[in-house]
């Protein structure tokens, strides 16, 4: 089990580090849009963020073998 949390810790890494090695100024832009909404928002943006990884998680350990 702790094999496979490092593993997908390790592809969060991979995955978040893309975008600022492929096109950093785009990345810069987005971030700058994002520091200007406002909690809430942001709250709502994470929390629809884990709901869609923990439905996309669910669906992929439901698939058959």
């Amino acid at each position: 089990m702790w094999q496979e949390l490092f593993a997908a810790i390790c592809l969060v890494l991979v995955i978040e580090g893309m975008m600022p090695f492929l096109s950093p100024a785009t990345w810069r832009k987005q971030l700058l849009l994002i520091a200007q909404l406002n909690d809430k928002q942001i709250r709502t943006i994470g929390l629809l963020s884990m709901l869609a990884g923990a439905g996309l998680l669910y669906v992929v350990k439901s698939w058959p073998n």
